[in-house]
């Protein structure tokens, strides 16, 4: 089992944050053999798509070289011509070929762990140079998977060479019975397929090598219980500093609250313990909505900024507690309180209307608001 230098059993698996470093670090799962299996198989596939076009290229450059004349052969500017000829009719063919082995060649190495750019994995480390760390890397537990990788590599293809000469032995010995040029033709559409098939082969080694290398990442990143939990504190925070963390967001979270309840229509109170401010806006919401509450200091806070910016304040206990335990903040009042809610900002408005001189006195509200029973809290 692998073990840290405490002891400590590493059963644990790699956290999020831990496989994000390790990626960082440019530590992800690699298989060479995936890639290069890629290679070869693009190798030969290329090679029976684009080998027509190439050999007709050939061709044509060859036929350009060898039909020169006297005269062409010894003027200096027929050759240039020539071999403008031969490179422009075997370029593209080429490139195209070189081009889909470079696209296949780096799909084949960013399948398994995708791109990663680090900075840290190309610096220069002293371990690196140390004859020791090399030694041990030289008759380790990976040297020991490679050189079994590489014996299996080529026993396997081998066997598949044996088999695909075996098979195609038959029609070996029939190209000697073919008419020029076909038979060259022939001979290398089938030396294409017996590398297409070989190179095929080298697919189960990379069946075996893709499961190892994820299992040996995931097995080299595990961590121990104690990683875990300091990770965990790392990342989260220690309980005291997460607790003035939510206290800070409390008191931001107050502080918005207060400054809504200069725009509330009116405040209710209980008269002494209890604290909410209501507001209707038609636009906003169909029925009034809640705006700030509070107990205790936060409702004395809540009075004082209300009577320092002439906010009514109306004193209805049933209907404070009502609000304040079934309502959150910016949402609308339930429809059972509906009638008490309406009766005061009713009285509140016929307050502001006889404070300018525009109506009577309005009758004081009754302590007791009609208050459904289940929304009553005693």
């Amino acid at each position: 089992m692998a073990e840290n230098q405490d002891g400590q059993e590493k059963t644990e698996q790699a956290t999020s944050r831990r496989l994000e470093q390790a990626r960082e670090k440019g530590q992800v799962a690699r298989s060479r053999e995936l890639g290069t299996s890629a290679v070869l198989l693009a190798s030969g596939i290329g090679l029976l798509v684009l080998g027509p076009d190439i050999a007709r290229s050939l061709k044509s450059a060859m036929t350009d070289i060898y039909t020169m004349d006297h005269s062409q052969i010894f003027d200096t500017n027929s050759m240039f011509t020539v071999w403008q000829t031969v490179i422009s009719d075997l370029g593209w063919p080429i490139l195209g070929f070189i081009a889909m082995l470079g696209v296949i060649a780096f799909v084949g190495n960013i399948v398994l762990g995708g791109i990663t750019i680090s900075s840290e994995a190309i610096m220069p480390k002293g371990s690196k140079m140390n004859p020791m760390t090399g030694l041990k890397r030289m008759f380790g537990i990976q040297a020991l998977v490679e050189l079994t990788k590489g014996i299996a590599k080529f026993s396997v293809v081998a066997i598949a060479a044996y088999l695909l000469l075996t098979y195609y032995f038959p029609e070996i010995l029939g190209l000697s019975h073919d008419n020029l040029p076909g038979n060259v033709a022939h001979g290398l559409k089938l030396l294409i397929w017996i590398f297409i098939l070989l190179s095929a082969s080298t697919l189960l080694i990379v069946v075996i090598d893709v499961p190892y290398q994820l299992w040996n990442h995931n097995k080299q990143l595990r961590m121990t219980k104690q990683e875990v939990k300091d990770e965990y504190k790392d990342t989260e925070g220690k309980p005291e500093v997460k607790g003035r963390i939510r206290q800070l967001q409390r008191e931001m979270a107050q502080r918005r609250m207060m400054s809504e309840v200069p725009k509330a229509d009116v405040i209710v109170v209980n008269p002494e313990h209890f604290a909410v401010a209501l507001k209707y806006d038609a636009k906003k919401s169909p029925a009034p909505y809640l705006v700030a509450k509070g107990t205790d200091e936060i409702a004395f806070k809540i009075r004082e900024i209300a009577r320092e910016y002439n906010v009514p304040i109306v004193a209805a206990p049933l209907l404070a507690r009502a609000i304040y335990h079934t309502t959150k903040l910016e949402q609308q009042i339930p429809e059972g309180l509906f009638t008490a809610v309406a009766q005061v900002l009713a009285y509140v408005y016929q307050l502001r209307q006889y404070q300018k001189g525009r109506g009577r006195k309005p009758t004081p509200l009754p302590l007791n608001q009609p208050i459904p029973e289940e929304f009553r809290q005693y």
